[in-house]
């Protein structure tokens, strides 16, 4: 995985090894370019968001994932980064949160004193969605996505909200680091959400360590 076309090499097969993987490009987007982008973005959501069989959890439509993005880049600091080889391979987006900690409205009990403290100093920067396109030789790209989508703002975590019953959502965010700290619900809203958080930095990691709660299901938090 490279931000620039230039750098990054193609993994060497070896005996009994998959073969090698081009290396995607990350290209940070403007709202122009995403609203050019808009249907390869759908195309991945339903790519990635596929329901494995027997799984009773149905994912919000296209619409909706459309009309969550156009609400979300109309919001300050609004931000997209893409993976790409010779089509689109993934994408991140998001926004930094409000330091008057109006994103954790809902939370179920008393927020960890860090994660308040980061909120209000503005450190904290929302992941809306993290979308990778399926391939079973590469799983770098949500890893690299996820690192470099916030590095122009001033952050020390990242947060996100996922529905309590998708379940692979939430283990893949649970093997791509993220921590989960509990269960929020909008007042408005149907959904119970797990929260969960990203640390950026060792002493990030260090202030969050003991905070990973039980799941709503009473199984481990990781993955």
């Amino acid at each position: 995985m490279t931000a620039d076309p230039g750098r990054g090499q193609s993994r060497k097969p070896g005996d009994g090894q998959p073969p090698a993987v081009a290396p995607a490009r990350l290209r940070r987007l403007s709202r122009w370019l995403v609203d050019g982008l808009r249907e390869d973005l759908v195309a991945l959501y339903v790519e990635s968001r596929a329901t494995p069989p027997g799984d009773p959890y149905r994912r919000p439509s296209r619409q909706n994932f459309l009309n969550r993005l156009t609400v979300d880049m109309r919001r300050p600091g609004f931000a997209m980064v893409i993976a790409e080889t010779d089509s689109l391979t993934g994408c991140a987006f998001g926004f930094p949160v409000g330091g008057d900690g109006s994103w954790w409205l809902g939370f179920d009990g008393v927020l960890p004193r860090s994660v308040e403290q980061l909120t209000v100093s503005d450190h904290i920067f929302a992941f809306a969605d993290i979308l990778i396109r399926p391939h079973p030789q590469d799983r770098e790209p949500a890893r690299c996505l996820q690192e470099w989508l916030p590095t122009d703002h001033q952050v020390s975590l990242g947060a996100t909200l996922v529905d309590r019953a998708d379940r692979q959502a939430l283990a893949a965010l649970r093997s791509w680091g993220w921590l989960d700290i509990g269960e929020l619900r909008r007042p408005a809203g149907a959904t119970t959400f797990r929260a969960l958080v990203l640390p950026f930095g060792e002493r990030t990691t260090a202030r969050l360590e003991g905070l990973v709660t039980m799941p709503g299901d009473g199984g481990p938090s990781g993955a």
